[in-house]
């Protein structure tokens, strides 16, 4: 269920919502359906490689290797 945004040409705020199939969505302020659906920007990629590196850093001190995948972990010592 995608959540897009919306302008209200009727009573002119802005607003999002979720919108299932074909459904019309209506202005939640007036009821309105003149809307126009507004460009939504898209969110960032969080695993950027500088907060992967930090983070790698991070469990290293703390002597865990939580943020690394199975093939980059050492070998089990036991």
């Amino acid at each position: 269920m995608p959540l897009y945004g919306f302008h209200c040409t009727a009573c002119d705020i802005d607003f999002e919502t979720l919108v299932i199939g074909s459904e019309v969505p209506t202005c939640p302020e007036c009821g309105g359906t003149a809307l126009e659906q507004l460009l939504s920007r898209v969110a960032p990629d969080m695993k950027t490689p500088g907060l992967v590196q930090r983070a790698r850093a991070c469990a290293d001190c703390q002597g865990h290797f939580s943020n690394y995948s199975p093939s980059e972990r050492p070998p089990c010592q036991r």
